[in-house]
């Protein structure tokens, strides 16, 4: 009896068309160098790139997921949400294009909030999300990130913001302006308090939150090569009929200009957060911070 036995009917021949191995979600082509990435080593590296250090652009949830101890926060304000006040409509309404945001990025608002341990230290944090209409600042974004810093005057805790942003949300017109005031009034509040706040700048981080709240951290830091600016490099050039230095309003430019205090690799942030939350945080230079000032305060009701 024979071990194997023919088939009968011939084999098919494969079409050229299916002679392809499927790598769709597999690899990922570095936008700075052009290398192909494999996806897994990819986000194993936290999304940037081993050959040329390129930083890929990440979302507000993975963001705070890298950000907090363990990966875990608990998320504030969800339900505050944009709404449509001046009834506005360009290529289409601005409520149906809140709605699609919403839809397409699995995102409340422009902003995610949210409270949690970093190093052993309370923190409320906050991250931009760039996929959300261009990470734009509208009245539900100036309220949250408003709602953050309140909560973290009454425990002491402190605040930490990923910037990405195209700027204030023209739908709303001058109320998205006016959350530039409001959040600043806020982290006037913070200061007061002795209260640290740390403002990280991704790419990329222009127009009104780049000139209200990303600008005023007691501790400055911005990933490699960010975009950080008002107007835009174009808008510049032809204003001033000038022409710009070689990666103006980069990350590099700026620290070189001093208006950065570090510019770190998103491997390194974690670590370095904890370090400066150590410092700023410390219990005997708090305890001191609260008495000298309220000395101040004493010294200015009695003169």
């Amino acid at each position: 009896m024979p071990w194997f036995r023919k088939k009968k009917g011939k084999i098919e021949p494969v079409r050229d068309s299916e002679r392809v191995v499927r790598t769709e979600n597999v690899f990922v082509r570095c936008e700075e160098c052009g290398e192909h990435l494999y996806k897994r080593e990819l986000e194993d590296n936290l999304q940037v790139c081993r050959h040329c250090n390129y930083h890929f652009r990440i979302g507000a949830y993975e963001r705070l997921e890298k950000l907090f101890d363990d990966g875990y926060c608990e998320e504030l304000d969800a339900e505050v949400v944009s709404t449509d006040p001046l009834k506005f409509v360009d290529s289409k309404p601005y409520s149906k294009r809140i709605k699609q945001a919403q839809d397409a990025t699995g995102l409340p608002e422009a902003v995610i909030t949210a409270r949690g341990k970093v190093g052993g230290h309370q923190v409320f944090a906050g991250a931009m999300d760039m996929n959300f209409i261009g990470g734009s600042m509208g009245s539900a974004v100036g309220e949250k990130v408003t709602r953050l810093i309140e909560r973290a005057i009454p425990e002491r805790s402190a605040v930490v913001i990923f910037s990405a942003s195209g700027g204030a949300r023209m739908q709303e017109g001058a109320l998205s302006l006016m959350q530039m005031a409001k959040i600043s009034a806020a982290l006037a509040a913070l200061e007061e308090r002795h209260l640290p706040f740390i403002s990280v700048l991704t790419d990329p981080t222009t127009g009104g939150v780049t000139a209200s709240f990303a600008m005023l951290g007691d501790l400055i830091i911005a990933e490699p090569k960010a975009l950080i600016g008002f107007a835009g490099p174009r808008v510049i050039e032809q204003t001033i009929r000038q022409k710009l230095p070689k990666d103006f309003q980069r990350s590099e430019f700026l620290l070189d200009h001093g208006m950065l205090d570090a510019i770190l690799d998103r491997r390194e942030l974690r670590p370095f957060l904890i370090k400066a939350l150590d410092f700023m945080m410390n219990p005997d230079i708090t305890e001191k911070s609260q008495v000298s000032g309220l000395k101040f305060q004493v010294s200015q009701v009695t003169r």
